[in-house]
């Protein structure tokens, strides 16, 4: 159960490899989170994940879990709910997808949209579901800042977020006042050690935003916080300027 801070004591995580979804664990786990669950494709990295969070005292396992099997996602959840109660699901999975390639193989882009759109409506549907038969707890969906207006460069991409977005923002107000509460993370490009754009981030400036959001129980978590005033802006620049606009 969470306590009056609203931060959880247990984790199951949707993408168990995502370099954000590690950060807040990591966060959460030196608060008071002392169960995790990490779900993805077994593999040497998935298993890596939990170690590396058991060095630091959280009780971490894992379970297979594939966003292209939504056949899957109800027993594979439900798994992990019969264990017993989990106070907080990061939905943390997703695809970038290879923009020009994807234009030219239609299959690619398919491939794109089912993962980051049709994988998580399945997997934050059920685990809606099961959080609101428990009573409580926080569906936080990973979404991101591209889903706010379609650009040239990833409209694929931005399209599944854009989609990703909507159904978690129409699911958190399907749940008020049920006791479960949905928070849409809107991270900006994350920085690398190689790549820095104006407005980027971490992904320990998420981890951190992330766990004030739940402290506060928001519903919508920008990331740097600016890119809230920016986008309202470019959310509205006429279509002919917008893309002259080196996105």
């Amino acid at each position: 159960m969470k306590d009056a801070s609203g931060l959880p004591q247990s984790l199951l995580v949707l993408g168990g490899t995502s370099e954000i979804a590690l950060a807040v664990a990591r966060r959460l786990i030196a608060r008071r989170t002392r169960t995790v669950w990490l779900a993805g494709r077994p593999s040497p990295a998935l298993e890596a994940a939990a170690e590396s969070l058991r060095v630091l005292g959280a009780d971490t396992r894992t379970v297979a879990f594939d966003a292209l099997d939504p056949d899957s996602h109800e027993a594979v959840l439900g798994k992990v709910f019969a264990e017993g109660g989990i106070d907080m699901v990061l939905l943390a999975f997703g695809v970038p997808g290879d923009q020009a390639r994807d234009e030219r193989e239609p299959a690619a882009a398919v491939r794109v949209a089912q993962t980051n759109y049709t994988g998580a409506v399945s997997a934050g549907l059920i685990a809606a579901g099961a959080l609101q038969d428990q009573g409580h707890g926080s569906l936080v969906v990973l979404s991101s800042v591209a889903a706010e207006r379609a650009r040239r460069a990833d409209f694929i991409y931005g399209s599944s977020k854009a989609g990703l977005d909507a159904f978690a923002q129409g699911l958190g107000d399907a749940l008020h006042g049920t006791g479960v509460h949905v928070m849409v993370v809107r991270p900006g490009s994350v920085r690398t050690k190689t790549t820095y754009a104006p407005l980027s981030t971490t992904a320990e400036a998420v981890a951190t935003a992330v766990e004030l959001g739940l402290r506060r129980r928001s519903e919508t978590v920008w990331v740097p916080g600016a890119l809230r005033v920016v986008m309202s802006a470019v959310r509205h620049l006429p279509r002919g300027v917008f893309r002259r606009l080196p996105l």
